[in-house]
């Protein structure tokens, strides 16, 4: 199958995924080799940044998805009628810790923020963006938390790695402002954990 005849038939498949699709699987799929697909994806990337869409595709969790471009959010929340995600400070510090710390349990986010955090990791469980990884080998055998794949995709990551450093984060921030960027964070369809 020749470049003009694949491209078309990956961003297909993109599109109708329910979630990111890896290359592996529509290499799968298609009885084609990856190095086929890779092709056609970087035939897809070239066109979207030459002729920009409502659209991009991006690489997340693995895979690759399609999304709408930020700068439209506010007009497709109009056609959803639905308001941004926001997380409560407490969420937002619980699901900072478990994503950099993984694999964590749940003392050990409760040591870290000083306070019991037990609803609010049973929310980020709720919600999907945690996941348990099993039970850690010691007196009490309390489960150790890890991000999922939800997560990755909700803030656009391809993998874990590319989380920003701390170093990198504090660099973005300035010092006195750093307090209250974690709260005001415009992430994104209701409030997530209170405590």
């Amino acid at each position: 199958m020749d470049i003009h005849e694949l491209t078309p038939l990956v961003e297909a498949l993109i599109f109708a995924a329910d979630g990111p699709i890896k290359v592996e699987r529509m290499a799968e799929a298609l009885d084609l080799e990856q190095a086929e697909i890779s092709a056609a994806i970087e035939t897809l990337e070239a066109d979207y940044e030459e002729h920009p869409r409502g659209f991009f595709m991006q690489e997340v969790s693995g895979g690759y998805q399609l999304r709408t471009r930020p700068e439209y959010a506010d007009y497709l929340r109009k056609l959803g009628q639905s308001r941004p995600f926001k997380f409560s400070r407490p969420a937002l510090e619980s699901l900072s810790i478990i994503a950099y710390r993984q694999p964590v349990t749940r003392s050990e986010v409760e040591y870290l923020r000083g306070v019991d955090s037990g609803s609010v990791v049973k929310t980020l469980l709720d919600k999907r963006l945690i996941r348990i990884l099993g039970k850690k080998d010691v007196p009490g055998k309390p489960m150790i938390y890890g991000t999922t794949t939800e997560f990755l995709e909700l803030f656009g990551l391809s993998d874990l790695a590319a989380l920003p450093t701390l170093r990198e984060f504090s660099d973005l921030v300035p010092e006195e402002e750093n307090g209250d960027f974690m709260s005001s964070m415009p992430l994104l369809v209701e409030e997530v954990g209170e405590e």
